[in-house]
C-alpha cells in the first residue's frame, strides 16, 4: 500500500513539475491538452457519442416482423369485438374508429420513417443548442488557455522568488554568523528583524505541492463535470435506443381498446428523452456563460500578480496568493461543479416541456444503481488496499 501511494506522489510530482516547467505558450498549451485534454469537454468523447447514437439507431429493425405479427392478431381481436358488438346492437357502425387499427399498422411498417419524423423537431433544438454551445465554449478554452499561461507564469516568478530567498538565507547565515559577536543588541534586533521576515516568505514560498494539489483540484472538478455531461448523453442513447427497439410493441398493443394510450404514451416518452440532447446542450451553454465569468474574473486577478504579459511579477501580493495553500482562486472548480449538478437536471426539465411518467422514475432508479455500484466499488477497492 505505501509502495503504491509512493509511486502515485511521484508521478504526479513528476507531471506537476512538467506542467510547471514549461516556458512557451505553446509547450504549456500541448501540457494542458495532455493533461486535461483539448477543451473543457473532450471532442473525441463527444463524437463517439454522436456517433454511438447514430449507430444504435440503424437497429430500429430488431422486432418488427414480431411486432408485425402481433399487430395482425390484435386487429382480428379488435375486429371480432367491433363486430360482436354491432350484432348484438351495442353499437352502430363506424367507419373512422374501424381505420385506426389500419393507422397503427402502417406506422409499424413504415417505423424507420415514422421514428425520424417523430425526433425532427427536437433535432432542430439539440442543433440549434448545439451551434449556441459550440460558439460559446470555443470562447472558453481560450480564456482556459490564457488563464493556464498566467498560472504557469505565477509558478515561475514563485519558483524564482524561492531560489533568490534561498541564496538570500545562505549569505544572510554566512554574514550573520560572522558578525553577530561583534554587534550590539540594537543592531542584532534590527538585523533580526530583516532575517525575520525573509525566512517566512521562503519558507511561504514553497509552490510545489501547492501547484500539485491546485491541479489535482481542477483536474477532479472538470472530471465531474465531464461525468455528469457523458452520464445524461449516455443515458438518452440508452433510452431512446430502447423505445426505438421496443416501440413496435406499443404501437401494436394499442389496437387493443385496454391498451389503447400505449401508444401517445411511448409517443411523448420518446419526444421528452429525445429533448435531452437539446436541453443538455443549452445547460452546457448557459454553465459556459458561467465558466466564461470566472475564467475572467480569474485572469484579472492572475494579472495582478504577475502583469498582463505575465513578466512584471508583485512580490507582496505573491507571497500573499502563495500563503493561500493552493495557486488558485476556487472559481473556476465551483463553476465546474455547480455545471455538474445543473446537468443532472435535464430529465426533470424534460418532463416539464413533454408531461409524461415513467421518465423521472426511470432516472432515479438509475442513480440509485450508480450510487449502489459505486460503494460496493468503494468496498472493493478498500479490501484490496
Amino acid at each position: 500500500m505505501k509502495k503504491k501511494l509512493t509511486l502515485l506522489l511521484l508521478l504526479c510530482l513528476c507531471i506537476t513539475a512538467v506542467f510547471a516547467q514549461t516556458t512557451t505558450n505553446t509547450d504549456n498549451t500541448k501540457a494542458l491538452q495532455y493533461l486535461q485534454g483539448d477543451g473543457v469537454y473532450e471532442a473525441g468523447v463527444m463524437v463517439f457519442l454522436k456517433g454511438l447514437k447514430d449507430s444504435v439507431w440503424t437497429h430500429f429493425d430488431l422486432f418488427i416482423t414480431d411486432a408485425k405479427a402481433l399487430a395482425a392478431i390484435f386487429m382480428i381481436i379488435f375486429f371480432a369485438i367491433k363486430s360482436y358488438e354491432m350484432m348484438v346492437g351495442d353499437k352502430q357502425l363506424e367507419i373512422m374508429p374501424l381505420l385506426r387499427p389500419f393507422g397503427l399498422a402502417m406506422i409499424i411498417l413504415w417505423w424507420g420513417a415514422f421514428v425520424k419524423m417523430i425526433a425532427f423537431p427536437t433535432d432542430l433544438v439539440a442543433n440549434q443548442t448545439e451551434q449556441m454551445f459550440d460558439s460559446e465554449q470555443t470562447t472558453v478554452d481560450n480564456l482556459r488557455l490564457n488563464r493556464s499561461n498566467l498560472m504557469l507564469a505565477v509558478a515561475n516568478s514563485l519558483y524564482t522568488y524561492q531560489a533568490q530567498t534561498e541564496v538570500a538565507e545562505k549569505e544572510s547565515d554566512t554574514w550573520y554568523g560572522q558578525a553577530w559577536d561583534s554587534v550590539t543588541s540594537t543592531v542584532k534586533e534590527g538585523i533580526s528583524s530583516v532575517v525575520s521576515p525573509l525566512l517566512e516568505l521562503k519558507n511561504r514560498l514553497t509552490v510545489g505541492m501547492q501547484l500539485l494539489f491546485t491541479q489535482l483540484l481542477e483536474l477532479l472538478g472538470i472530471w465531474i463535470l465531464r461525468l455528469a455531461v457523458y452520464i445524461i448523453f449516455m443515458i438518452q442513447i440508452i433510452y431512446s435506443t430502447i423505445l426505438i427497439i421496443l416501440g413496435p410493441f406499443a404501437v401494436a398493443v394499442s389496437i387493443l381498446p385496454a391498451f389503447r394510450d400505449s401508444f401517445s404514451t411511448w409517443v411523448a416518452r420518446f419526444i421528452s428523452v429525445n429533448l435531452y440532447s437539446g436541453i443538455a446542450y443549452l445547460i452546457m451553454y448557459l454553465c459556459g456563460l458561467m465558466q466564461e465569468y470566472a475564467l475572467t474574473s480569474e485572469i484579472s486577478k492572475y494579472q495582478e500578480l504577475v502583469g498582463q504579459n505575465g513578466t512584471s511579477a508583485n512580490l507582496e501580493k505573491m507571497a500573499w496568493f502563495a500563503g493561500n495553500g493552493i495557486l488558485s482562486f476556487g472559481t473556476v472548480i465551483i463553476v465546474f461543479l455547480i455545471g455538474a449538478i445543473c446537468m443532472f437536471t435535464v430529465p426533470s426539465i424534460s418532463t416539464w416541456i413533454i408531461s409524461t411518467s415513467g421518465i423521472s422514475s426511470a432516472t432515479s432508479t438509475f442513480g440509485r444503481s450508480a450510487g449502489t455500484v459505486v460503494s460496493m466499488a468503494r468496498k472493493a477497492a478498500g479490501s484490496f488496499f
